[in-house]
């Protein structure tokens, strides 16, 4: 603690971060009347509209009031471009402006954390419990859902039939029908599920900080900006934040748990000594602890964006552009919480193989009936959809690094996609499959062309040039995962251990998305959450060992 701080007080655990992964673990923790809970957050509450109504997440990404607006190094792969890299920064984290997807990955996923960890409690046999003891669907419990829990997924409230003849056609290409992507072999076409409750956004502080509130022992406290942990020796004792201009310490007595997500801790770390001692020192950080993978290993979900005009059937576009569209929308919304204002970014969901040898499905797509050139943009005049599809298990590995000691300072945000010669052969064969799927019997009436990226000539087709149009249209479809990975004693990559621990610091875990070895394949939001079930659980086994 520094002379200039002023003092916050102790409490038993001191979280940073109220995103996804904090809302969880505040609520786990402070269950225990036993023990005193500090949640720090650096943007504010979740007390804006456009938060809870669906469409709104259009209002929230790059939006200050509800986001970090990072964006990314110029990218080699996306062909020298920096994009848009929302990360939220409001009570509830990304749960509060992301796709509202209930997506868990696949069964390998997970038994690929369990060996790269060598612990068993992160197979998918392990985890799935963990999954349904936090899960409301609205079809009841069964083997592989939850009934009751604080997660609500629900269906969609809308159909198109446009995105009905994607899915034929889809199933004609080849594609199975799939009744639910979460069975641990998500193969197949299918509305996606969401974190909705009747037409309304359920993000984690409605479904777990909210209900914790009322208790005592637990103190939540908004516009909180982390600088950097303190540390004894190689123990974590607190953190010291700003806020309002004035700087702050608090001690936790117990345990120091950062969940500030794939960008936000590492950083923290970082500017608290604790990463690469080369980099630190090339950085003006005085080393504390030389932890060479943090900030490394950076893996997202790259979405390549096909653009399709379509004939004779209705989308978005027109409806959008249009004052009576908007009104009648607004209205179908407020009477029955139905219709477009409850649309997820993506409604129609499809996970196939991009080549034959791939033993599980490879890709995801997010199937949209509207189009537009970039986010933030308006929607295009003309009737479209979009195909986004992306590979679930890119090969390319980024970094995310401090470039200063001002905690107010975006880090330098480098994925790397497409840098990977896999990667590119890969979305080769994502925008060659989408083409197959639109050329199939189900869309023909509608007359479908290409509007982005173009179909181009014959020399346009090989692999080269398709990747290189696929570095002309990808985007990040918000996956950061990966930057404090866990991992076994020998991987040098390893920032914590399968008990989310960092690796020489005591007193001090990471519980969030950066904990994940290889990325999820799928989205990740949920992912998270479970994550945060299971990092509370071994937190308070922590405690109840040592008495």
């Amino acid at each position: 603690m520094t002379n200039a701080s002023k003092d916050f007080g102790e409490f038993d655990y001191v979280i940073v971060g109220g995103g996804t992964a904090g809302c969880v673990l505040a609520n786990r923790l402070s269950a225990d009347p036993e023990v005193s809970v500090l949640l720090l957050e650096a943007g504010g509450k979740d007390d804006w509209i456009w938060i809870h109504i669906p469409v709104g997440y259009l209002f929230c990404i790059g939006n200050p009031r509800t986001d970090w607006c990072y964006r990314t190094e110029p990218e080699p792969g996306l062909n020298g471009r920096s994009i848009l890299y929302a990360r939220g920064r409001v009570l509830g984290g990304c749960s509060s402006i992301n796709a509202m997807l209930y997506l868990r990955g696949q069964a390998r996923d997970y038994d690929e954390w369990a060996a790269l960890t060598g612990d068993a409690r992160w197979n998918w046999n392990s985890v799935l419990p963990v999954f349904k003891s936090s899960e409301d669907h609205c079809q009841g419990g069964d083997s592989l859902h939850g009934s009751g829990g604080e997660w609500r997924v629900e269906r969609q409230r809308l159909r198109w039939d446009i995105l009905d003849r994607f899915a034929e056609a889809a199933t004609q290409a080849g594609v199975p029908a799939s009744g639910d992507f979460n069975r641990g072999d998500n193969e197949g076409v299918s509305q996606f599920e969401v974190n909705q409750r009747r037409g309304v956004r359920w993000n984690t502080s409605k479904a777990f900080l909210r209900p914790a509130l009322k208790r005592p022992n637990l103190k939540v406290v908004t516009g909180a900006l982390i600088d950097r942990l303190i540390l004894d020796g190689r123990a974590a004792r607190g953190v010291e934040f700003l806020q309002g201009g004035v700087r702050y310490a608090v001690r936790a007595r117990s345990e120091t748990v950062l969940t500030a997500g794939a960008i936000g801790s590492p950083a923290i770390l970082q500017r608290s000594g604790i990463g690469p001692a080369a980099a630190l020192q090339d950085g003006g950080i005085a080393v504390r602890h030389d932890l060479p993978g943090v900030g490394g290993n950076l893996q997202d979900h790259l979405q390549l964006r096909m653009i399709f005009k379509v004939q004779g059937i209705k989308t978005l576009n027109r409806q959008a552009n249009s004052l009576w569209g908007k009104a009648m929308m607004g209205l179908e919304y407020a009477l029955f919480r139905t219709g477009p204002l409850t649309m997820a970014p993506s409604q129609l969901g499809l996970f196939t193989r991009s080549h034959a040898g791939a033993a599980t499905p490879d890709l995801e797509y997010h199937v949209q009936p509207l189009s537009l050139d970039k986010f933030g943009e308006p929607l295009h005049d003309f009737p479209a959809f979009t195909a986004s599809v992306c590979n679930l298990r890119p090969a390319s590995r980024g970094s995310v690094f401090i470039r200063d000691a001002d905690p107010a300072s975006a880090p330098a945000i480098a994925p790397r996609y497409l840098t990977h010669d896999a990667d590119r052969l890969t979305a080769a064969r994502a925008l060659r499959l989408t083409r197959r799927i639109v050329s199939q019997p189900a869309l023909a009436p509608y007359r479908p062309q290409e509007h982005l990226p173009g179909s181009g000539g014959e020399s346009e087709q090989s692999d080269e040039a398709l990747a290189h149009a696929a570095g002309n249209i990808g985007t990040t479809i918000f996956h950061p995962v990966g930057t404090c990975a866990m991992g076994r004693a020998d991987d040098a990559r390893a920032v914590t251990d399968s008990e989310l621990r960092v690796r020489g610091i005591g007193r001090l875990r990471v519980v969030d998305a950066s904990i994940m070895p290889t990325i999820t394949s799928g989205n990740t939001n949920s992912p998270t959450l479970m994550i945060a079930e299971r990092g509370a659980q071994l937190i308070r086994a922590a405690r109840r060992r040592t008495g």
